[in-house]
């Protein structure tokens, strides 16, 4: 066999492996749309969202006009993109800011997807072609004030009166919750967990915004209350009768947080990055010091190691072979890679790095939410231990 001559592309610092190549032409871009579209609508804006604790909902106009809601759903309006094309939607997204992720993760993976997958015919007419192009915002109410990792515990309930129902309880920490025009709420019935839809301004449901988050700030978290809610037949998914229904949303969120992490991290190594080779010290840029080079080095493994898991799990997920436990594997190992990137990143930064001026404290503030949102390092920890061992530790 002979070796080849041909000489290795130029080394690229923001593609140390060359990942942009595993891509295929319709891959780069969607993904260089995205990337585009946050910076001209994202980044020139998101410190100010961030330290005013907003997002503006026509934003989810634009998302819906890049048509990025949904995309990797099939029919209704929405995109019938690929895993893998979402998965870079995802990252590019949260490379701009984990709050804007949230919103399309959210609307897509968890309040489309469960009407996509488990609703009727009736209920995906009526809302998934609105929620594709942004005209009407879901949110997802699974979590409880008390039942977060263990939705088994759930209090929230809904019992049959004649052909209607009537729903009592609350949700907790809920993305797009207060902006919402409709609301996929998981309840206990007596015959098992199911879903329903619940429209703005139904008799006995409210939904006031959380306030004083120092994470996810550019995003709108929520309580639901729902009190004597009472609903047709005709707004219950039919198609889940177990907490399997919403357990599938989460592993579609998960698997787009997989990619968004390593977004996250590869923005604040690109902004260590550029800051420590224009930032003087001692009459020199500190780029040039070891120890600022060991940090780069290491941050720069990071980003890429996560880079190449998503993208492995994308073609898995396109292959259908991706399985729930591939995607904690990813979830745990991203996030905690992001963590760490971040945490280094605003050394190098120094005391800038505490400033939205910089992406990094935004980021590093972000995380500390996505670690634990859609299950957390620990949950996902376990979930790989059964794995590995056969033995259910959560019990």
């Amino acid at each position: 066999m002979t070796a080849s001559t041909t000489a290795p592309p130029p080394l690229r610092p923001n593609d140390y492996l060359g990942i942009d190549a595993l891509l295929s032409d319709e891959e780069r871009d969607i993904r260089d749309a995205v990337r585009a579209f946050v910076a001209g609508e994202v980044v020139p804006h998101v410190g100010e969202w961030f330290e005013q604790a907003t997002i503006p909902r026509e934003l989810a106009n634009r998302l819906g006009d890049l048509n990025v809601l949904g995309m990797h759903l099939t029919g209704y309006g929405c995109a019938g993109a690929s895993a893998t094309a979402y998965g870079l939607a995802c990252l590019e997204l949260e490379a701009g800011d984990s709050g804007v992720r949230s919103l399309v993760s959210v609307q897509g993976s968890l309040a489309m997807f469960a009407i996509w997958r488990w609703g009727s015919e009736e209920q995906k007419q009526q809302w998934l072609p609105r929620m594709a192009r942004g005209e009407a915002i879901g949110c997802f109410g699974l979590t409880e004030p008390d039942s977060g990792s263990d939705p088994g515990s759930m209090r929230t309930r809904a019992r049959r009166d004649g052909d209607e129902w009537v729903l009592n309880g609350q949700k907790m920490w809920i993305t797009n919750g207060t902006i919402a025009d409709v609301a996929v709420v998981w309840a206990q019935t007596d015959d098992g967990v199911r879903g329903f839809l619940v429209p703005r301004g139904t008799p006995g449901f409210s939904a006031p915004e959380i306030h004083k988050k120092l994470s996810l700030r550019a995003s709108v978290t929520s309580e639901l209350v729902l009190d004597d809610v009472r609903l047709p037949d005709s707004a219950r998914l039919p198609e889940a009768t177990s907490l399997r229904g919403p357990l599938s949303c989460l592993n579609e969120a998960r698997y787009g947080i997989v990619w968004g992490a390593a977004g996250a991290a590869r923005a604040c190594f690109e902004a260590a990055l550029d800051y420590s080779k224009t930032r003087i010290q001692f009459d020199k840029p500190i780029a040039s010091f070891q120890l600022v080079q060991q940090r780069l080095a290491e941050m720069a493994v990071k980003v890429n190691q996560s880079t190449l898991l998503a993208l492995h799990l994308g073609r898995l997920k396109d292959a259908g072979t991706l399985r729930p436990e591939h995607v904690s594997m990813g979830k745990l190992a991203n996030v905690n890679a992001a963590l760490d990137v971040a945490r280094t990143a605003r050394q190098v930064l120094g005391a800038n790095g505490i400033t939205l001026e910089y992406p990094v404290i935004r980021h590093m503030n972000n995380l500390e939410s996505v670690v634990t949102y859609e299950g957390t390092a620990d949950v996902h920890a376990l979930v790989i231990g059964h794995a590995l061992t056969g033995i259910q530790a959560f019990r």
